[in-house]
């Protein structure tokens, strides 16, 4: 067994790879940075415009110094994951088999490994560490109290023969598979009602192989919902940190029904066009912590979730209290942070700040359609540094995307405390579109400190079915945000 190999407790895994460190303390540098470029971009222009339009760039200096000497700790909701002690029993893989060759299958290892792991769930725990090499498999479960540790230089590649992810029911808040009626397949490294689990290692790769997968989708010979890389369902107390996740066939992170999840220091790449590859998806979960993320992705860096229309309304199972926070990256199809569309258990108290998004869709979105019913409240998005961003701030409806003919026309989500402020957006391609949904507008919108710069005379922000206030927003918002009049221009 393992006696000699690394054994981990909580209070020493959250620990930053070189990149993601990188990352982190080059925050107060990138919003010094963008604020001066967009006080000088206006510059030459504030004189022609109103008052309402300065922009007050004094959150970007209120980051901490480089010097670490000097520096603040970082805020962190990183306390969502309670702290586990070091595990009593630790193993190798190759205590069951594993051969980290490239070639030989894993798949067998892995299960028999995590099965005699259980064992200790009540004893103390368990860990299992994976060494260098390349260890290829097929779908495993993990278990409680349990770690799973990729040493440096470990890789483990999902298998290329789709009979070694196995169709499992539908989530009950879905109804079906996402993408195909019926089933789905099950993700990679997939836990069910399970608690005090950890991924974590010394930025080892867990790649998921998801070229053949893409294809399909690519070739519509799709049968079944692709799977997760990873996928957390009913289980509490889970963290996932210091790892490189890569090539997901479809979702990378999903922690669905959960509680107490913390995401921290994760790089998640897939190719830019590689169909739904989000990076993180919380759905349907409560007190879930994502931060310090690097990603690229062919579809939201991360999106909050919470079923799909009269499935999702059925479970009423809400997605409340998650904050994302120090995320940077790009997707040129899709939002750097998005809300929905399925959000039909409903979305509450929502943190979003520190998001650094370039050459993508969109930098926040907001999805809702008719059909969804659920609601979306208590959203709070702040720092926002965007560049060749083509829409910074998108509502979005009308996609028309349901799961079978059962949906209700008349469940209309309700969507109702929008705050966003400290946004620069350079090189913008387009102004805001909000566009709110008929039968039950957006109300209680407010933003302030708005700079889109980049754009043409003649862009105007596009809004409909939605209502609130701004201030310190430019170019000027459309007449249902109107300026408050209450907000000082120098706050």
């Amino acid at each position: 067994m393992e006696d000699q190999k690394p054994l981990m407790g909580t209070t020493t895994m959250i620990m930053s790879s070189s990149f993601n460190m990188m990352i982190k303390h080059s925050w107060p540098f990138l919003l010094l940075l963008f604020t001066v470029i967009a006080v000088f971009t206006i510059q030459s222009t504030v004189e022609q415009q109103p008052s309402s339009f300065f922009f007050s760039p004094s959150w970007a200096f209120s980051g901490q110094p480089d010097s670490p000497d000097t520096a603040e700790p970082l805020p962190t909701c990183s306390w969502f994951f309670l702290p586990i002690p070091p595990a009593r029993f630790v193993a190798s893989i190759t205590d069951f088999g594993g051969v980290g060759d490239g070639e030989t299958s894993n798949t067998e290892a892995f299960r028999k490994a995590v099965e005699h792991l259980r064992k200790f769930q009540g004893r103390g725990g368990s860990q299992l560490n994976v060494p260098r090499g390349r260890w290829i498999t097929g779908s495993f479960n993990l278990t409680s109290n349990f770690t799973l540790f990729l040493e440096e230089g470990a890789v483990i590649l999902g298998s290329l023969d789709p009979k070694d992810w196995p169709i499992i029911e539908p989530l009950p808040s879905y109804g079906r598979g996402r993408e195909r009626a019926g089933g789905r397949h099950i993700s990679l490294i997939h836990a069910n009602g399970l608690s005090n689990v950890v991924i974590t290692g010394l930025n080892g790769i867990i790649d998921g192989q998801g070229k053949m997968w893409w294809d399909q989708w690519w070739n519509r010979t799709l049968k079944h919902t692709r799977g997760h890389l990873v996928e957390l369902m009913n289980s509490n107390n889970i963290m996932i940190s210091n790892l490189t996740f890569l090539n997901s066939p479809f979702w990378t992170i999903h922690p669905v029904y959960c509680s107490n999840i913390l995401v921290k220091n994760m790089t998640i790449l897939a190719p830019l066009n590689a169909p739904n590859t989000d990076g993180i998806d919380p759905d349907s979960s409560t007190d879930v912590c994502i931060e310090d993320c690097y990603i690229e992705s062919g579809d939201d860096l991360v999106a909050v979730k919470s079923g799909w229309d009269q499935y999702g309304i059925r479970m009423g199972r809400p997605s409340s209290n998650i904050v994302v926070r120090r995320i940077s990256g790009t997707t040129p199809t899709c939002s750097g942070v998005g809300i929905g569309s399925e959000i039909s258990g409903g979305v509450s108290n929502i943190t979003i700040e520190d998001i650094h998004v370039w050459n993508s869709a969109a930098g926040i979105r907001i999805k809702a359609d008719v059909g969804r019913g659920g609601y979306m409240t208590n959203i709070s998005v702040a720092n926002l540094v965007l560049d060749g961003v083509k829409i910074p701030i998108k509502f979005s409806r009308g996609a028309n995307d349901h799961p079978d003919e059962g949906w209700d026309p008349k469940a209309v989500p309700r969507v109702k405390g929008i705050f966003i402020a400290n946004v620069v957006s350079l090189s913008s391609k387009k102004a805001p579109e909000l566009f709110g949904i008929k039968d039950l507008p957006y109300e209680d919108i407010y933003m302030k400190n708005i700079s889109i710069l980049g754009l043409s005379s003649s862009a105007r922000w596009r809004c409909e079915y939605v209502s609130g206030f701004t201030s310190q927003v430019y170019p000027p918002a459309c007449p249902q945000l109107p300026i408050d009049t209450g907000v000082g221009s120098s706050s």
